[in-house]
């Protein structure tokens, strides 16, 4: 998917090679408040899954309070009944005395009082330490529900991201060993596409393989209009030339993100609004410049999938 959302830039940069300045400005506007967006998307990310730890730290403490709290009451319930009992065998001692002693029958009814009074009060700790117990019980389910709902909510977005990732290699398998990777990382699939596979060198211009590689991811995303695609161009190191339409390494990278997002386009299943281009020179490398190999891998197109965390954002509040 990550593949086809960058052909689609590409194809953007074809239509659009001779783009006016206030055109270019707003593509650029576009790209810094998407990336704020994408950034802002990567934190509430990262956010929920604090929130999840907590939760379930949170969930073990209660947990703990309302076993403690178990083995209190049933302390208490065998000092009842222990209570109990002394309280009968004191009745029968009192029954047995009470005709041959006034002083004994005072001091046992005294004692008996001592104890009724002892368990009126055990008897309340009891009511206290039950009801105690309810809320706990009910505050301990209460949390495991939003904890589970949590995580369902979660793995359902990553089986989603998993389930896109699929989709996407299925459709790109003709480009496999072409400079095309896919790869599923932090809850988001990244789609890179190696120039080889889209432009010529110092072209913007995507290639007719190229081209059927953006298409068929776009065909994918068609398919989940809910998921955000940021499509970057990067190079490698090497000064480029400019000329009257590209300036350097920053525009050529910006000009062919711009490429993929104008054949992307093409595609009316694909939301305008979910597509950012975005140009990032040669200043985010995944391999060393100082071999061949590397900055063949460096001269890239990544399309970035996010998916929605709405609903998560809701939950997290909600805890």
């Amino acid at each position: 998917m990550k593949t086809k959302f960058t052909i689609s830039i590409l194809l953007l940069i074809i239509a659009t090679s001779c783009v006016s300045p206030k055109v270019y400005k707003n593509l650029e506007d576009k790209y810094a408040t998407l990336k704020k967006e994408n950034r802002s998307l990567q934190d509430e990310y990262n956010d929920l899954l604090k929130a999840k730890t907590k939760a379930e730290n949170e969930l073990r403490d209660s947990q703990e309070e309302y076993d403690g709290a178990i083995t209190d009451r049933n302390t208490w319930e065998g000092e009842y009944k222990a209570l109990v009992n002394e309280f009968q065998d004191l009745k029968e001692s009192y029954d047995a005395l009470e005709s041959s002693s006034s002083a004994s029958i005072a001091a046992n009814s005294k004692k008996n009082r001592e104890l009724l009074a002892k368990l009126e009060a055990k008897e309340q700790a009891l009511t206290s330490e039950n009801t105690r117990l309810e809320k706990l019980k009910k505050e301990l389910e209460s949390r495991s529900n939003r904890v589970a709902e949590l995580e369902s909510v979660i793995a359902a977005k990553d089986a989603a991201m998993t389930s896109l990732k699929n989709a996407i290699s299925n459709a790109l398998t003709d480009f496999e060993g072409k400079g095309l990777t896919i790869e599923q990382r932090n809850g988001k699939v990244y789609v890179s596409m190696e120039n080889k596979l889209l432009f010529k060198s110092g072209s913007w211009a995507v290639g007719v393989e190229g081209k059927k590689a953006v298409k068929q991811l776009g065909t994918v995303l068609g398919d989940n209009p809910d998921i955000a695609v940021l499509i970057e161009g990067h190079t490698d190191d090497e000064s480029f030339i400019g000329t009257e339409q590209i300036k350097g390494n920053w525009d050529l990278s910006t000009k062919r993100a711009t490429s993929i997002v104008t054949i992307l386009r093409e595609n009316k299943n694909i939301n305008p609004e979910n597509l950012t281009a975005a140009g990032r020179g040669e200043f985010a490398p995944i391999a060393s410049n100082k071999t061949a190999e590397g900055k063949a891998k460096n001269r890239r197109i990544e399309v970035i999938l996010t998916p929605k965390l709405d609903e998560i954002s809701k939950l997290l509040n909600e805890i």
